[in-house]
């Protein structure tokens, strides 16, 4: 006798002599060539997520956005200071805050001055004689990002002025200024 039990054919007979039913599966498993061709979809697959999510481009935006974040903070902390002492601080020859290394305390007016997120890279300070003030950084995604600065009359600009163009460990794409800068 021959029937269809969970979509397997069964080949059933009943022994005489003990009354048990013997069941043996006829249905075979994968073959080696159904196999690769699941590996590959599978890879193909994998790949065009991985094309669309761009998981390097994702970091090079994170670390961009804590840039500018960064900048921002640095940007209040002198601000605050200006407040305080009616100039902004001189910038020294490696184009630091006078006195402060990024990376370390700035207080009262900042817990820590940021660094740049790859080591290769650092923050840009440049100071006219306590009257106006540059923040520059170097963006990974370059003009590719929407904020980064290439035209006439935006902060950048000053950075060839300055020659710190290459001072931030690429170009100096984005930046920032003191609030008396009319740009």
């Amino acid at each position: 006798m021959t029937g269809v039990i969970n979509g397997h054919i069964l080949n059933y007979m009943k022994e005489k002599k003990t009354g048990r039913i013997r069941y043996s599966n006829n249905s075979s498993g994968l073959t080696l060539i159904e196999m690769m061709i699941i590996v590959a979809v599978l890879g193909l697959l994998g790949w065009g997520i991985m094309a669309v999510i761009n998981p390097a481009d994702r970091i090079n935006q994170a670390n961009d956005a804590r840039r500018k974040s960064d900048l921002q903070q640095i940007q209040n902390a002198l601000e605050i200071y200006h407040k305080d002492v009616g100039n902004y601080p001189a910038a020294s020859s490696d184009y630091k805050i006078i006195g402060n290394l990024w990376g370390n305390p700035w207080q009262p007016y900042i817990d820590t001055l940021p660094v740049d997120p790859k080591s290769t890279k650092t923050y840009v300070y440049v100071s006219s004689g306590g009257q106006t003030y540059y923040l520059y950084a170097s963006l990974d995604r370059g003009g590719k990002d929407p904020q980064a600065c290439f035209s006439t009359g935006d902060p950048c600009t000053s950075a060839v002025t300055n020659n710190v163009s290459t001072a931030c460990g690429g170009n100096c794409d984005y930046g920032v200024s003191s609030q008396n800068i009319s740009l």
